[in-house]
């Protein structure tokens, strides 16, 4: 045997060499570089977005006029003028009710869901992630056509049976749109309640039982301290979202002038005014901005509780069902229930309405006057731009966005940058911020700093530039959670193997993360198809897609046409839905 005692180590470079590590050593690895710059760039243009607005709140005339000047004249009318404040406190009742209307109905049915044998469990989940994309426009005006208080079905069904002279109902009220808001937020609260009671170890209420506790005392002093964290943050996240709503308050709200601050904000960037005032919708924003990053900071401290109660501890865990026994039928009619209210009957009506020359309750003489006028009077001059429109917009969207995210998920997994924080942060910020101040950002951007460089204010790419702007949170922590959970070994092994960085994510990475990267894509074109709130800030007629031509049938009281354009967009959006079923039911990743 021969020894090796003595012998000289082989230094580490010599011990690694390879053809295929001399290769790369002589050829460019492009991807680091160009994932930094990629991530650069996407974060510049959020800051530059956010920048913009809060420049232009200080700013009084037009931005390059030789009569701009820099004022606090917009923040002292701002804390001043006692509307502000109205429209402060419509907001939050509009908030604080659709939050209560959600959690009561999200919890309840995440319970019923996760904690007892109820049947029809996937049946269930199905309908609460078609809940989560319907569009929040088709469902107000669903719910307009149900409680208008002159010509709302049920209303005149109600005031025929009971000989009223008034409506007994009236939706269009700050009490009435959080309602429905709530409703239709309903499937976020469950998607974040199941995740807290799917992952809590039963021992413990079993332990309380066993001690003698009765179930309301086990509820009260076991299960809801445990999940309080998560149930928090759930809560937080939806009164983020009820704080910046635009879709419901607009359809239903407007028209009655009842304004929050989203719409607010609109009705001060009016198009239509011959000299719109830059300076109000900019400092309302700053104000929305400082709320919202308010409830953020609110928002992650809840989160950073969450690990104190951490009670899974293993393979044994196993969640506990409660047997409903008798209840069972009334806890499937409580589901019954909420999905006729949420789903069903809101997109009945639509249909209904589509077919009618005018909205009128089910009689023999409606049932006589069906028709197809709503949906021939479209025509193709008013669909197919809008349709060509929406495309380019679901195609576009997505697949930039996962770009971009994928590079920035990159920067900070992998590598040791500095600027991996720099990127995370303005990757979140999106997700902080209400969607309309990234609509009036990129509206003042585009009309007043940039017109003159790059002149795409009314076209179709400031609406993509916006889309992308306001996904990149929702692209970056999808794939974070993927990237994650996948080793770095294996990448490290194939560096080792003399394979470079562009190839190693080429030939591992991307091929790992395809089902979450198809899942990502599927969801965000879909956020895409039914985006409102930027849409109407931002298209032009020649720009505009199907979402803002619903928007403007309504705006002109055209409810026939816009129902129809709603039943034609419901339709074309169930292809997309299954597909984002099958590829979530293959497992993708349960955010």
């Amino acid at each position: 045997m021969l020894s090796d005692r003595g012998a000289k180590p082989i230094p580490s470079s010599e011990r690694s060499w390879s053809p295929a590590a001399e290769r790369q050593k002589r050829s460019i690895d492009f991807w680091p570089p160009t994932a930094i710059l990629i991530a650069s760039f996407a974060s510049l243009v959020v800051a530059v977005h956010l920048g913009i607005v809060v420049w232009l709140s200080f700013v009084k005339g037009l931005p390059g006029q030789p009569d701009m000047v820099y004022t606090l004249q917009y923040y002292r009318e701002l804390l001043f003028d006692p509307y502000t404040y109205t429209v402060l406190i419509n907001t939050l009742i509009f908030a604080v009710t659709a939050l209560a209307v959600a959690m009561i109905l999200g919890l309840t049915l995440a319970w019923l869901l996760e904690r007892t044998d109820m049947p029809g469990k996937v049946a269930v989940m199905t309908l609460m992630t078609i809940g989560l994309l319907i569009p929040g426009f088709s469902v107000a005006l669903g719910w307009i056509f149900l409680f208008h208080s002159r010509v709302g079905i049920v209303n005149r069904l109600l005031m025929d049976v009971l000989g009223l002279t008034d409506a007994p109902i009236n939706i269009a009220t700050l009490y009435g749109m959080g309602m429905i808001e709530g409703v239709s937020l309903t499937p976020v609260v469950f998607v974040m309640a199941s995740i807290v009671l799917k992952t809590m170890d039963a021992s413990l209420e079993e332990a309380a039982l066993t001690a003698g506790a009765t179930p309301r005392e086990t509820v009260a002093r076991v299960t809801l301290p445990l999940i309080r964290p998560g149930i928090m943050a759930a809560g937080i996240y939806v009164l983020m979202i009820g704080f910046a709503s635009f879709d419901i308050p607009a359809v239903i709200g407007l028209s009655q002038r009842i304004y929050t601050f989203s719409t607010f904000i609109f009705q001060q960037m009016d198009s239509d005014k011959e000299a719109p005032d830059f300076g109000d919708p900019a400092t309302l924003s700053v104000m929305m901005v400082v709320v919202a990053l308010a409830l953020t900071w609110w928002y992650r401290t809840m989160l950073r509780q969450a690990p104190k109660y951490a009670v899974v501890t293993g393979r044994a865990y196993r969640p506990r069902r409660v047997a409903l026994g008798r209840w069972r039928y009334p806890a499937l009619f409580f589901v019954f229930c909420y999905f006729a209210v949420a789903q069903l009957l809101p997109a009945l009506t639509l249909v209904w309405t589509s077919i009618l020359p005018y909205l009128q309750p089910p009689s023999a003489q409606a049932f006589s006057q069906l028709t197809l006028a709503n949906y021939l009077a479209l025509g193709p001059d008013v669909i197919l731009p809008a349709l060509k429109n929406t495309a380019v917009l679901m195609v576009v969207v997505p697949t930039i966005t996962l770009i971009a995210s994928f590079a920035i998920s990159w920067s900070v997994l992998r590598t040791q940058s500095k600027l991996a924080v720099i990127f995370d942060f303005f990757a979140f910020l999106p997700h902080a911020i209400p969607n309309i101040i990234f609509g009036v950002a990129a509206w003042l951007l585009t009309l007043f700093v940039l017109r003159k460089f790059v002149p795409i204010y009314g076209t179709i790419w400031i609406l993509l530039l916006v889309y992308i702007v306001v996904r990149l949170s929702y692209g970056t922590r999808m794939l974070n959670s993927a990237l994650i959970q996948i080793h770095k070994d294996l990448e490290d092994s194939a560096t080792m193997s003399g394979a470079k960085t562009s190839e190693v994510v080429a030939a591992i990475l991307l091929p790992l993360l395809w089902q979450p990267l198809v899942y990502s894509w599927i969801w965000i074109a879909m956020l895409a198809y039914r985006e409102l709130t930027l849409a109407v800030l931002l298209a032009s007629s020649e720009s505009r897609p199907l979402s803002v031509v619903v928007w403007g049938m309504i705006s002109n009281a055209s409810y026939g046409q816009a129902s129809s354009v709603c039943v034609i967009m419901l339709v074309l959006m169930a292809p997309l839905v299954l597909a984002y079923w099958a590829f979530s039911r293959r497992g993708a990743p349960n955010l």
